[in-house]
């Protein structure tokens, strides 16, 4: 049976670019796949068909010589076109892979030849007080960490010496292996699928690359910064084996409670003692700021514990901006300790001028509590 044109097995016109070609080819030979269909031989010779063609095609040399010679330019040992599944089978069929059994990023893992690991992330958790997220510091910070060794550069290997091409997979860091219908690609167990091998380790690393050292940086907060916030240092986590690129430094920021102060984003929120007599008569009274400034609030005739007032733009600053947010202050009305005798003569002479006063909050109180009663009673 003569064979068909590759062109007319793709689908595709002759003009056909890499891009089209390899889009066909995944489509069409997703739809046979013989896992999709076992025991059907049609589904095999068909997807053995796709295969053939594609291997031809998308070579520029083989494609070259079909377009030329057509089939006839692989016959008689002027070509490798055969059933199509050469050396490079694998690589054709990699986004088969990723797609039917899931399989995708894990090709080249290793980085092929020469590839270097990246080294991993850290983590540093740091605490600071409220008045340093107000304000904004630079943080001195002391980390161990894996940095590159100045010994080997990195390499892994003895000063003067320098790693060599891994026998067993030639460089690439993979190595291919038959598995009945499939050849499959994996990891080199050699050298780990860096493409290299040590055969005289650096003393100082062990052949590692890297050696453990505590660091000193400087991590800068800004002003407004909230609890909860991560910075990213990049490149100053994990160095890389064998000079691979460093991973990154998380900070997570966490802010210590204030034994004053409460903050609701960019607000504060806190408790103020007032006088007994403040509260009763009114006037004025000084208040503390995150700023470690004072602010004045005036305090109203009749003030009662509970009742808020807001200092405006006292409060956190917006990080990265101009503004500020406010100052909630709560009012709690103190009662007097201690009493001199003329201060008892006065407060007595206070409640026997309040007895018969019919505006106190205890009255209506109280009589709103007989009215619970007696409905209940009823």
């Amino acid at each position: 049976m003569a064979k068909r044109d590759y062109y007319e097995v793709l689908g595709v016109g002759r003009d056909a670019d890499e891009k089209t070609l390899k889009s066909a080819f995944r489509k069409l030979a997703m739809g046979c796949h013989p896992d999709r269909h076992p025991g059907d031989p049609e589904a095999e010779t068909r997807f053995k068909e796709l295969n053939e063609a594609y291997d031809v095609l998308k070579d520029t040399d083989k494609r070259a010589a079909y377009d030329r010679f057509g089939h006839a330019a692989f016959e008689h040992g002027m070509g490798q076109g055969g059933a199509g599944f050469g050396n490079d089978f694998a690589s054709a069929m990699s986004d088969i892979f990723d797609e039917f059994f899931g399989m995708s990023g894990r090709r080249g893992a290793g980085g092929g030849r020469g590839g270097r690991e990246r080294g991993a992330d850290l983590r540093y958790n740091l605490e600071i007080g409220l008045e340093e997220a107000f304000a904004g510091r630079t943080v001195e910070v002391r980390i161990p960490a894996s940095i590159t060794c100045d010994e080997c550069s990195g390499s892994g290997a003895r000063a003067g010496t320098s790693p060599t091409t891994c026998r067993t997979c030639s460089g690439t860091g993979r190595v291919r292996a038959a598995q009945g219908f499939f050849t499959l690609e994996r990891t080199c167990p050699t050298c780990q699928g860096r493409g290299e091998t040590i055969s005289d380790p650096c003393p100082k690393c062990g052949g590692a690359g890297r050696i453990t050292e505590e660091r000193s940086l400087s991590v800068n907060i800004p002003a407004g910064i909230e609890d909860g916030t991560r910075i990213r240092l990049s490149g100053e986590g994990e160095a890389g084996a064998r000079g691979g690129p460093p991973g990154d430094l998380y900070i997570f920021l966490s802010i210590r409670p204030h034994e004053f102060f409460q903050r609701d984003g960019s607000d504060i929120y806190c408790r103020v003692p007032v006088p007994m007599t403040t509260a009763a008569l009114g006037g004025e009274i000084d208040v503390p700021t995150i700023s470690g400034a004072k602010a004045r609030v005036r305090i109203p005739e009749g003030t009662q514990t509970g009742r808020q007032f807001r200092v405006k733009g006292k409060g956190m600053p917006v990080m990265r901006t101009a503004q500020f947010g406010d100052m909630y202050i709560q009012a709690v009305v103190e009662t007097p300790r201690n009493l001199t005798r003329r201060q008892r003569e006065i407060l007595e002479e206070f409640q026997h001028e309040s007895g018969a006063d019919p505006q106190t909050d205890e009255q209506g109180f109280f009589a709103k509590v007989k009215d619970f009663f007696d409905g209940l009673g009823g």
